[in-house]
């Protein structure tokens, strides 16, 4: 009898019950695709923000080590130490390796310059050469890859030909060279070097009136064979947290451990000076910094539209599922006069809710799927994985939802009064 019930209610009422089931679909569908996108997003948004420039720089330990006494700064005045440019590779054996996008050491060396082999003014102009790695192939192990400002510095635009980083030619500034008049294809003299410009380098920053050639280059002209001054470091990290910022020499045993191979910066920073020797690493903080609050503040977006999408359905509900009651009162009440409680009522609306929420559910979940596909591949151009697992939580979500919405409904039908109900007034 409470099977047939039940069937006789989806066979009288389809309109109702269509009209509850798609508001239950569409709230679950956005919360299928929010949930998705949200368990995803991390990773997709990290790749996205290492366009705008690494967010780790490593440099000689020595460049942190100031002695300074009465207000007076006795470091000697030097050039400052540097790197070993075979180290470099260490960078892809650390703990977060695959987490490593890209990395680009710099040597900057002041140089005299002679446009056209001509003196300006009678004289070498002196400007900055920057040493540095183009598209490099390098070897860690048996593991080949290929790194660079070309990875790491999305935001430089050559006009021109990115040069060889086993050749002579270089980038001039698009600054220094409007100033020069040289294009590119000309020649010019660096140091007593005749050098070809392969391009023209607008980078918005520095580089702008600076030369930009390959590291062995700028090593060459230094006379210091392998010898790199800072190396910036991209790589996909988790934003920090008041864990992330506690000091490592302050951890011991499965709390070190779990701070060590987490993907926060300072993790990362921590695993690379330890790769490279006689180095110090740490966070680009402004960069490091924006990344957390942009994830934080669309993770927070992506929670108020899912709560969004489920209070509106769970509005539709129990519209739905009032209207339904209001039509049946007839129905409730003569079950009631038959000697129903209030439970076994109860029970009926309770039992079409649950099945209204799982249709729904299974519906929504299928329409979620796709939309977060099409989410992905329209914002990040890469699939969003929706894993199995997400389906009995978003069936939970659907009963949830459904339950909430029709509560008060049914709530109000096991109160009715039957003598009342049968005379059709509420």
């Amino acid at each position: 009898m409470f099977v047939r019930l039940v069937y006789e209610s989806f066979r009288r009422q389809k309109r109702r019950k269509l009209l509850a089931g798609a508001a239950i679909t569409l709230g679950v569908t956005v919360a299928t695709a929010m949930i998705a996108v949200a368990a995803d997003i991390g990773d997709k948004i990290n790749r996205e923000l290492r366009t705008i420039g690494a967010n780790l720089i490593v440099t000689p330990q020595e460049d942190s080590l100031d002695l300074e006494i009465g207000g007076v700064n006795l470091k000697p005045p030097t050039d400052g130490a540097f790197l070993s440019e075979g180290d470099l590779p260490k960078i892809k054996g650390i703990f977060w390796q695959n987490n490593i996008t890209g990395f680009a050491p710099m040597l900057p060396v002041t140089v005299a310059l002679d446009s056209a082999g001509k003196p300006k003014n009678g004289r070498p102009q002196d400007v900055t050469l920057l040493g540095t790695y183009f598209a490099k192939k390098l070897s860690f192990g048996n593991d080949q890859f290929t790194t660079g400002v070309r990875s790491t510095h999305l935001w430089w635009k050559v006009a021109g030909a990115w040069p060889e980083d086993s050749s002579r030619d270089v980038l001039l500034g698009e600054r220094l060279a409007s100033r020069l008049g040289e294009k590119p294809g000309d020649e010019i003299v660096l140091a007593g070097r005749e050098l070809r410009i392969s391009g023209i380098l607008s980078s918005g920053g520095a580089e702008d009136d600076e030369v930009v050639a390959p590291l062995g280059l700028a090593q060459e002209i230094l006379g210091r064979p392998g010898a790199v001054r800072r190396v910036y470091v991209s790589a996909l990290t988790k934003p920090e947290d008041a864990f992330a910022r506690r000091d490592p020499k302050s951890l011991s045993g499965a709390i070190y451990d779990r701070w060590y191979c987490t993907p926060y910066p300072q993790a990362i920073a921590f695993q690379l000076a330890e790769a490279i020797p006689h180095s110090r690493a740490e966070q680009i903080r402004q960069v490091a910094q924006n990344e957390g609050a942009v994830l934080a503040r669309v993770e927070g977006l992506i929670f108020l539209v899912t709560l969004a999408a489920l209070f509106a359905s769970a509005l539709a509900v129990s519209a739905a599922m009032a209207t339904t009651i209001f039509e049946r009162r007839a129905e409730v009440g003569l079950m009631k006069a038959l000697g129903a409680g209030k439970v076994a009522i109860a029970s009926i609306f309770f039992a079409e809710a649950t099945f209204l929420a799982v249709i729904g559910g299974l519906a929504g979940f299928a329409l979620g799927a796709a939309l977060a596909h099409r989410m992905g591949r329209s914002i990040f151009n890469s699939n969003i994985s929706i894993s199995p697992v997400l389906l009995p939580v978003i069936l939970v979500i659907a009963v949830l939802v459904t339950f909430a919405g029709s509560a008060a409904a049914i709530r109000r039908a096991v109160s009715l009064d039957p003598v009342f109900a049968l005379r059709g007034e509420l």
